[in-house]
C-alpha cells in the first residue's frame, strides 16, 4: 500500500512539474505575441506553424550557446545562484490542491501533493528562499551592476513580503487555516474570498508583481540602469535558468491568487453537477480545467500589466511598499476584525 501511494505521489510530482514547464515555456511565446499585438506588430511567426515551436527553438539556442563564467566570478555560487532560483519556482507548486480526491478503482488519489496544514507558511518560505538565487547570483558575478541588482532584490522582497503577509492576515482570520487545501473547500461553488476579502487581493496581487520581478516592479533587471542586473554576466543555459524560473514563478504565484481568493477549483454549477448524478471524477476534472483556467487568466494579466503600464522609479517602489500597502494591509486586518466581531463568524 505504501509503495502504490509512493508511485501515485511520483506519477503526480511528474505531471505537475510537467505542466509548470510547459506553460512557462509556452509563457514566453505568449509574452511576445501579445507584446506584438499591443505594439501592432507580428510576434514571433518562423519556427513552426504560428510561432508555436519558438520556444523549442529558444531551448536549442540556450543549451547550444558557448558557456561563460568570468575569471573573477565565485564559480561555485556562479552555478549555485540560477540552480537555486530554479529549484525554488519548481517546489512551490507542492501545497497547491489541484482538483478533488479522484476515484481509480478502488483507490481514491489526492490531486495535492502535499496537503500540510502550514500551506501558507510554506509558500512564504519558498518565495525568501527564491530571491537568494538572484542575491546569489548578483553576488558572485563580481559586476558592480550585478551587485546593485543583488542588493534592490533583497530590499524590494524584504518590503513586499511584509505587505504580502500582512494582506493575507484578514483573510486568515475569516478563514481560521493556513492549509490551502481546506481554505479551498471553504470556497464551494462561488463562495470565494474574492467577495470578502476585495482589498486583500489587490494588496496580494501588486505583491505579487513585485515578488515576482515584473513590471512595473522590474528595477532588480532594470535594463536602462543596470545593463541586465543580477544576469549581466550569465549565459547559455544559467540564463536560460533565471529567466524561466521568472516564468514559473509567475504560474505559482496565478496558482496560489486563484487558489486563496478565487476558489482554486471550485466553479459555479459543482454541486448541481453532483446532484444531476453526473460522475465525481468528471467533475473533478472540470475543477482541475476551471483552475488552469483561472491561472491562464492571470498570467495573462502578468503580461499585460508589463507591456502597458512603465516602471517606477526606486524611490517610488519603496514608497508604495512602506507607506501605502503597509499601512492599508494593517487597515484592512482591522476592518476585518470588526466586522468578524460584529457578526461573530
Amino acid at each position: 500500500m505504501e509503495i502504490a501511494l509512493i508511485i501515485e505521489k511520483v506519477i503526480l510530482i511528474s505531471v505537475v512539474l510537467g505542466v509548470s514547464l510547459l506553460t512557462a515555456m509556452y509563457t514566453t511565446l505568449a509574452e511576445r505575441k501579445i507584446a506584438g499585438f499591443l505594439q501592432d506588430r507580428h510576434g514571433p511567426n518562423r519556427a513552426g506553424p504560428f510561432g508555436l515551436l519558438q520556444p523549442l527553438a529558444d531551448g536549442v539556442k540556450l543549451f547550444t550557446k558557448e558557456e561563460i563564467i568570468p575569471g573573477e566570478a565565485n564559480r561555485f555560487l556562479f552555478v549555485l545562484g540560477p540552480s537555486l532560483a530554479m529549484l525554488m519556482a519548481c517546489v512551490g507548486t507542492a501545497v497547491i490542491p489541484w482538483g478533488e480526491e479522484l476515484q481509480i478503482g478502488d483507490r481514491t488519489v489526492s490531486l495535492q501533493i502535499a496537503d500540510v496544514n502550514i500551506g501558507i507558511l510554506y509558500i512564504f518560505g519558498v518565495v525568501a528562499l527564491g530571491v537568494y538565487g538572484i542575491m546569489i547570483g548578483g553576488w558572485a558575478s563580481n559586476n558592480k551592476y550585478s551587485l546593485l541588482s543583488a542588493i534592490r532584490a533583497a530590499s524590494q522582497n524584504i518590503s513586499y513580503e511584509i505587505s504580502m503577509g500582512l494582506s493575507l492576515i484578514a483573510l486568515l482570520m475569516m478563514t481560521g487555516t493556513l492549509s490551502l487545501g481546506e481554505i479551498v473547500e471553504q470556497q464551494r461553488g462561488i463562495n470565494w474570498n474574492i467577495w470578502y476579502q476585495p482589498l486583500g487581493f489587490i494588496i496580494f496581487l501588486t505583491c505579487s508583481f513585485a515578488e515576482t520581478n515584473r513590471n512595473p516592479f522590474d528595477l532588480v533587471e532594470c535594463e536602462t540602469e543596470l545593463v541586465g542586473g543580477y544576469h549581466t554576466e550569465y549565459s547559455s543555459m544559467k540564463l536560460g535558468f533565471f529567466l524561466f524560473a521568472e516564468y514559473i514563478n509567475i504560474f505559482v504565484a496565478s496558482a496560489v491568487m486563484s487558489t486563496l481568493y478565487f476558489g482554486g477549483y471550485n466553479f459555479p454549477g459543482m454541486d448541481a453537477l453532483a446532484q444531476a448524478g453526473v460522475s465525481q471524477n468528471w467533475i473533478t476534472l472540470i475543477g482541475v480545467g476551471a483552475l488552469l483556467a483561472k491561472i491562464l487568466f492571470f498570467i495573462f494579466f502578468f503580461i499585460w500589466v508589463r507591456w502597458t503600464v512603465p516602471r517606477f522609479r526606486y524611490d517610488q517602489l519603496m514608497r508604495l511598499g512602506w507607506n501605502i500597502l503597509i499601512p492599508l494591509a494593517i487597515a484592512n486586518i482591522m476592518v476585518t476584525g470588526v466586522v468578524i466581531w460584529l457578526t461573530g463568524r
